[in-house]
Protein backbone atom coordinates (compact mmCIF):
# COMPACT_ATOMS: atom_id res chain seq x y z
CA UNK A 1 0.00 0.00 0.00
CA UNK A 2 2.89 2.44 0.00
CA UNK A 3 3.43 4.67 -2.91
CA UNK A 4 7.17 2.87 -3.08
CA UNK A 5 5.70 -0.79 -3.54
CA UNK A 6 6.33 -2.04 -6.83
CA UNK A 7 3.52 -2.91 -8.94
CA UNK A 8 4.83 -3.70 -12.22
CA UNK A 9 7.52 -6.59 -12.27
CA UNK A 10 8.90 -7.63 -16.12
CA UNK A 11 10.10 -10.47 -16.62
CA UNK A 12 11.31 -12.10 -19.77
CA UNK A 13 8.88 -14.59 -21.39
CA UNK A 14 11.78 -16.97 -22.21
CA UNK A 15 12.56 -16.57 -18.80
CA UNK A 16 16.09 -16.09 -16.64
CA UNK A 17 19.40 -17.73 -16.78
CA UNK A 18 20.08 -18.46 -12.83
CA UNK A 19 22.65 -20.94 -10.35
CA UNK A 20 20.16 -23.59 -10.55
CA UNK A 21 19.70 -23.24 -14.57
CA UNK A 22 16.88 -22.09 -16.37
CA UNK A 23 14.02 -20.30 -15.17
CA UNK A 24 10.99 -20.10 -17.81
CA UNK A 25 8.50 -16.71 -16.71
CA UNK A 26 5.87 -19.37 -15.30
CA UNK A 27 8.67 -20.63 -12.95
CA UNK A 28 9.73 -17.07 -12.08
CA UNK A 29 6.58 -16.06 -11.22
CA UNK A 30 5.78 -19.44 -9.17
CA UNK A 31 8.68 -18.68 -6.97
CA UNK A 32 7.39 -14.96 -6.29
CA UNK A 33 4.65 -16.35 -5.18
CA UNK A 34 6.00 -19.18 -3.26
CA UNK A 35 8.72 -16.21 -1.78
CA UNK A 36 5.60 -14.37 -0.60
CA UNK A 37 3.73 -17.03 0.67
CA UNK A 38 6.53 -18.21 2.92
CA UNK A 39 7.34 -14.68 4.00
CA UNK A 40 3.39 -14.29 4.90
CA UNK A 41 2.51 -17.53 5.86
CA UNK A 42 2.62 -17.13 9.55
CA UNK A 43 -0.53 -14.10 10.25
CA UNK A 44 1.23 -12.72 13.09
CA UNK A 45 4.50 -12.06 10.99
CA UNK A 46 2.11 -11.11 7.98
CA UNK A 47 0.01 -8.21 10.48
CA UNK A 48 3.32 -6.67 11.24
CA UNK A 49 4.74 -6.31 7.90
CA UNK A 50 1.27 -5.70 5.94
CA UNK A 51 -0.52 -3.50 8.39
CA UNK A 52 -4.37 -3.39 7.59
CA UNK A 53 -5.94 -1.58 4.24
CA UNK A 54 -6.19 2.06 4.58
CA UNK A 55 -9.73 2.50 3.37
CA UNK A 56 -12.54 0.32 1.52
CA UNK A 57 -11.36 1.08 -2.20
CA UNK A 58 -8.20 -0.95 -1.56
CA UNK A 59 -9.79 -3.82 -0.28
CA UNK A 60 -12.55 -3.68 -3.75
CA UNK A 61 -8.92 -3.35 -6.07
CA UNK A 62 -7.53 -6.40 -4.24
CA UNK A 63 -10.99 -8.34 -5.08
CA UNK A 64 -11.32 -7.28 -8.12
CA UNK A 65 -7.42 -7.70 -9.77
CA UNK A 66 -8.23 -11.50 -10.57
CA UNK A 67 -10.37 -10.19 -12.65
CA UNK A 68 -7.53 -8.50 -14.97
CA UNK A 69 -6.25 -12.26 -15.91
CA UNK A 70 -4.83 -15.48 -14.37
CA UNK A 71 -3.78 -15.04 -10.70
CA UNK A 72 -0.78 -17.03 -9.64
CA UNK A 73 -0.65 -16.02 -6.21
CA UNK A 74 -4.09 -15.18 -4.40
CA UNK A 75 -4.80 -12.81 -1.23
CA UNK A 76 -6.02 -13.85 1.80
CA UNK A 77 -7.48 -13.03 4.72
CA UNK A 78 -4.99 -12.23 7.85
CA UNK A 79 -6.36 -12.72 11.50
CA UNK A 80 -5.14 -9.92 13.79
CA UNK A 81 -4.84 -11.20 17.05
CA UNK A 82 -4.29 -7.89 18.53
CA UNK A 83 -6.70 -5.75 16.80
CA UNK A 84 -9.60 -8.09 15.27
CA UNK A 85 -11.63 -6.09 13.37
CA UNK A 86 -8.40 -4.76 11.53
CA UNK A 87 -9.06 -5.87 7.75
CA UNK A 88 -5.47 -7.34 7.05
CA UNK A 89 -4.58 -9.19 3.19
CA UNK A 90 -2.16 -10.35 1.77
CA UNK A 91 -0.85 -9.42 -2.14
CA UNK A 92 -1.94 -10.80 -4.85
CA UNK A 93 -0.40 -11.49 -8.20
CA UNK A 94 -1.49 -11.40 -11.60
CA UNK A 95 -0.16 -12.36 -14.75
CA UNK A 96 -0.24 -9.86 -17.60
CA UNK A 97 1.47 -9.70 -20.92
CA UNK A 98 3.16 -6.57 -22.51
CA UNK A 99 2.24 -6.98 -26.03
CA UNK A 100 -1.48 -6.92 -25.15
CA UNK A 101 -3.50 -3.87 -25.39
CA UNK A 102 -6.17 -4.94 -22.92
CA UNK A 103 -3.53 -6.09 -20.28
CA UNK A 104 -1.69 -2.75 -21.08
CA UNK A 105 -4.57 -1.25 -19.79
CA UNK A 106 -4.04 -2.52 -15.81
CA UNK A 107 -0.46 -2.22 -15.59
CA UNK A 108 -0.23 0.87 -17.02
CA UNK A 109 -3.26 2.26 -14.27
CA UNK A 110 -2.25 2.52 -10.53
CA UNK A 111 -3.77 -0.31 -8.68
CA UNK A 112 -3.10 1.13 -5.09
CA UNK A 113 -2.77 -1.52 -2.66
CA UNK A 114 -1.22 -5.11 -2.48
CA UNK A 115 -1.81 -5.74 -6.07
CA UNK A 116 1.56 -6.56 -8.18
CA UNK A 117 1.14 -7.96 -11.94
CA UNK A 118 3.72 -10.12 -13.35
CA UNK A 119 4.24 -8.95 -16.97
CA UNK A 120 5.62 -10.65 -19.85
CA UNK A 121 7.93 -8.97 -22.04
CA UNK A 122 9.79 -9.70 -25.06
CA UNK A 123 13.32 -9.01 -24.60
CA UNK A 124 15.14 -7.09 -22.62
CA UNK A 125 14.85 -4.39 -25.03
CA UNK A 126 10.91 -4.56 -24.91
CA UNK A 127 11.13 -4.51 -20.97
CA UNK A 128 12.94 -1.32 -21.58
CA UNK A 129 10.95 0.40 -24.03
CA UNK A 130 7.89 -0.15 -21.42
CA UNK A 131 9.89 1.04 -18.46
CA UNK A 132 10.88 3.58 -20.25
CA UNK A 133 6.98 4.51 -21.27
CA UNK A 134 5.64 3.46 -17.77
CA UNK A 135 7.64 6.39 -16.46
CA UNK A 136 7.18 9.22 -18.67
CA UNK A 137 3.81 8.52 -19.49
CA UNK A 138 2.46 7.21 -15.75
CA UNK A 139 5.43 7.88 -13.66
CA UNK A 140 7.46 6.11 -11.23
CA UNK A 141 8.32 6.69 -7.59
CA UNK A 142 11.15 3.75 -7.80
CA UNK A 143 12.68 1.32 -9.88
CA UNK A 144 13.89 -1.79 -8.92
CA UNK A 145 16.12 -3.84 -11.43
CA UNK A 146 18.18 -7.15 -11.47
CA UNK A 147 20.48 -8.32 -13.78
CA UNK A 148 23.60 -9.97 -14.15
CA UNK A 149 24.98 -8.22 -16.97
CA UNK A 150 26.79 -4.88 -16.81
CA UNK A 151 25.52 -3.60 -20.16
CA UNK A 152 21.42 -4.56 -18.78
CA UNK A 153 22.81 -2.18 -15.95
CA UNK A 154 24.31 0.37 -17.32
CA UNK A 155 20.95 0.69 -20.10
CA UNK A 156 18.26 0.60 -16.72
CA UNK A 157 20.21 3.50 -15.46
CA UNK A 158 19.82 5.66 -18.56
CA UNK A 159 16.37 5.03 -18.45
CA UNK A 160 15.74 5.91 -14.71
CA UNK A 161 18.31 8.79 -15.00
CA UNK A 162 16.87 10.03 -18.22
CA UNK A 163 13.11 9.81 -16.62
CA UNK A 164 14.01 10.92 -13.23
CA UNK A 165 13.26 7.84 -11.51
CA UNK A 166 15.10 6.62 -8.01
CA UNK A 167 16.79 3.16 -9.03
CA UNK A 168 18.16 1.06 -6.76
CA UNK A 169 20.01 -2.22 -8.70
CA UNK A 170 20.22 -6.01 -7.41
CA UNK A 171 19.26 -5.10 -3.85
CA UNK A 172 18.96 -8.41 -2.10
CA UNK A 173 18.53 -9.74 1.56
CA UNK A 174 16.19 -7.59 3.93
CA UNK A 175 15.17 -4.97 1.48
CA UNK A 176 11.83 -3.66 2.13
CA UNK A 177 9.67 -1.51 -0.46
CA UNK A 178 10.69 2.04 1.61
CA UNK A 179 14.53 1.54 -0.05
CA UNK A 180 13.98 5.36 -1.21
CA UNK A 181 12.85 6.82 1.79
CA UNK A 182 12.02 10.48 2.95
CA UNK A 183 14.69 12.33 4.91
CA UNK A 184 17.32 10.01 4.70
CA UNK A 185 17.28 9.91 0.62
CA UNK A 186 14.99 11.94 -1.76
CA UNK A 187 11.35 10.70 -1.79
CA UNK A 188 10.48 10.91 -5.39
CA UNK A 189 12.96 12.83 -7.87
CA UNK A 190 10.12 15.46 -9.07
CA UNK A 191 10.76 14.88 -12.45
CA UNK A 192 8.11 12.88 -13.69
CA UNK A 193 4.18 12.31 -13.14
CA UNK A 194 4.22 9.94 -9.79
CA UNK A 195 6.68 12.17 -8.11
CA UNK A 196 5.90 16.04 -9.53
CA UNK A 197 7.33 16.85 -5.95
CA UNK A 198 10.01 15.72 -3.59
CA UNK A 199 9.78 15.82 0.29
CA UNK A 200 13.97 17.07 0.05
CA UNK A 201 15.55 18.53 -3.16
CA UNK A 202 17.07 21.88 -4.27
CA UNK A 203 13.91 23.22 -5.86
CA UNK A 204 13.89 26.23 -3.56
CA UNK A 205 16.88 27.66 -5.21
CA UNK A 206 16.57 26.09 -9.09
CA UNK A 207 13.68 24.44 -9.98
CA UNK A 208 15.13 22.88 -13.18
CA UNK A 209 17.65 21.25 -11.47
CA UNK A 210 16.50 17.36 -10.08
CA UNK A 211 18.25 14.56 -7.94
CA UNK A 212 18.18 10.90 -8.92
CA UNK A 213 19.46 8.42 -7.02
CA UNK A 214 21.35 4.91 -7.73
CA UNK A 215 21.50 3.01 -5.25
CA UNK A 216 23.44 -0.46 -5.71
CA UNK A 217 25.10 -2.95 -3.48
CA UNK A 218 29.12 -2.15 -1.90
Amino acid sequence: QMCTTPQNLLIPRDGIATDDGAKSYDDVVADIAAAVTGLLGDDARASALLGALVNPDVKARVEAAGELGEVALDSRTVANAEFPDAVVRTPVVVKLDGTKTDDGAAYLSECFGPVSFAVAVESTTAALDLLRRTIRDKGAMTVGAYTTSPEVERAVEDVCLDESAQLSLNLTGGVYVNQTAAFSDFHGSGGNPAANAALCDGAFVANRFRVVEVRRQA
